[in-house]
């Protein structure tokens, strides 16, 4: 079975969907019971999500560090 694992498993937050292989839990769930076209389905979705990953810039944890601590 064919799978994008790289065993890099790191979920991002804001882009809902594994920094390594580009899958959301779901579809890391549901893995072994995809058809293999389906699974060729989500395989070719799955560069574009990782580029769209790359291109944001990483200028959220900039404005969050400039930012007064609140009080709890």
């Amino acid at each position: 079975m064919q799978t994008p694992c790289i065993h890099v498993c790191s979920m991002d937050p804001f882009a809902g969907f594994c920094a390594g292989c580009g899958r959301t839990l779901q579809e890391i769930g549901s893995w072994m019971n995809y058809s293999d076209a389906e699974r060729k389905r989500i395989m070719a979705l799955l560069p574009a999500r990782l580029a769209g990953i790359a291109a944001v810039p990483n200028d959220m944890e900039t404005s969050l560090a400039s930012r007064p601590e609140r009080p709890l």
